[in-house]
C-alpha cells in the first residue's frame, strides 16, 4: 500500500472500458486501505479525461462536478441510433438532404446557453429506482423528463456531409449524445454521436493525462486544492486545526468580510487542505467536511 493519499489522478480513459474498470485498475495499483472513486462517468465508447479521486478526495466529487467540461465530438448526420451513439441500432433517415454549413452553424448556435435536454434512454439516470439503461435494454419504452443544462460554447471544427466535428464546452450533467441527437433533429436529418473525447474537466486536461497503466499514483497525484480553487481560503493555526478536526467551530478574525452561509477552504500552515467550512452567524466558521485524521 502507498500510505495516506489525498488528491486526484488525471487518467486518459481509452474507448472500450467503463469508468468503473479504470477505477478498479487504479485501486489495484494503490493497494488496500485507500479509497478510490471517480468524478464524472465517461461512456464506454468515449475516451478522455477521467478524474480519479484517492483517499479523502473522494469527498470532493461534488466540487469537481461544478467544474466546466470540454469535449470533442464527431456527429454522424442522416441517421439516428437507439443509444444516440455508434453502439446502438442505427436507422438511416429517409431522403435526408445535406444541410449547408450556414445552416449547421446556425443550429449549433441555437444550443448555446441554458437548454432543456432529455437524457439518452441508455443512460445512468434513475427511473423508479432503476438505471434507465437497464430498462431500455429490457425493451421498455422510456419517457425521461428533460433537464436544464448549460452549454458554454460550441465551435464547429469541420463539416463534410455526413460528418460534423465540434468542440463543446459545457456545465455539469450535459449529455453530448443528447446534444448530437438534438442537433441532428434541429437540422431535420437526424444524428448521433459517432466518437467522443473529453478533453478537459476544469484544470485537468487530456494533453497532461496518462493511461491507467502508465500513471504513477504517488508521483502523478494532483493537489486536492484544485477542487476548491473557487472558494475563499482561510489559514488555520495548529490549535485551530485541532478544534476543526473535532468538528468544533472557530471564531473568524474581527472585521472578516465573509458572508453567512459562504463556504471556505480551510488550509493548514503548510497550505494543505484541512477542511471545507461554512460561515456561521456571530462571525464563526463551522467545518462541513474535515480531511485531517482517519
Amino acid at each position: 500500500m502507498l500510505g495516506r493519499m489525498f488528491g486526484f489522478l488525471n487518467v486518459d480513459k481509452p474507448a472500450g472500458p467503463t469508468s468503473h474498470d479504470i477505477v478498479a485498475q487504479i485501486r489495484r495499483r494503490v493497494g488496500r486501505g485507500v479509497k478510490v472513486g471517480h468524478a464524472g462517468t465517461l461512456d464506454p465508447f468515449a475516451r478522455g479525461v477521467l478524474v480519479v479521486c484517492l483517499g479523502h478526495a473522494t469527498r470532493l466529487v461534488e466540487c469537481l462536478h461544478l467544474l466546466p467540461k470540454r469535449y470533442l465530438a464527431a456527429i454522424r448526420l442522416g441517421a439516428t441510433s437507439t443509444t444516440d451513439d455508434s453502439r446502438g441500432e442505427v436507422s438511416p433517415t429517409p431522403a435526408a438532404t445535406a444541410p449547408d454549413e450556414r445552416a449547421v452553424r446556425a443550429a449549433l448556435a441555437d444550443f448555446v446557453g441554458e437548454i432543456r435536454q432529455v437524457p439518452p434512454a441508455h443512460s445512468a439516470v434513475h427511473v423508479d429506482g432503476q438505471r434507465a439503461y437497464k430498462l431500455a435494454r429490457a425493451g421498455q419504452t422510456l419517457d425521461l423528463p428533460p433537464k436544464t443544462v448549460t452549454i458554454l460554447g460550441i465551435d464547429l471544427l469541420g463539416y463534410t456531409w455526413p460528418m460534423l466535428e465540434m468542440d463543446v464546452r459545457c456545465g455539469t450533467g450535459t449529455y453530448i449524445r443528447s446534444l448530437a441527437r438534438d442537433i441532428g433533429a434541429a437540422l431535420g436529418v437526424g444524428g448521433y454521436c459517432e466518437a467522443l473525447a473529453r478533453t478537459a474537466v476544469g484544470p485537468f486536461e487530456l494533453r497532461h493525462a496518462k493511461t491507467a497503466a502508465h500513471i504513477d499514483p504517488r508521483c502523478d497525484l494532483a493537489s486536492p486544492l484544485l477542487a476548491v480553487a473557487h472558494l475563499p481560503q482561510l489559514r488555520l493555526s495548529a490549535a485551530q486545526i485541532v478544534e476543526v478536526s473535532h468538528g468544533r467551530t472557530i471564531p473568524l478574525a474581527a472585521g472578516s468580510e465573509f458572508q453567512v452561509s459562504q463556504e471556505l477552504a480551510m488550509l493548514g500552515p503548510a497550505g494543505d487542505l484541512v477542511a471545507i467550512a461554512r460561515v456561521l452567524p456571530q462571525n464563526q466558521a463551522g467545518p462541513v467536511k474535515v480531511f485531517v485524521g482517519d
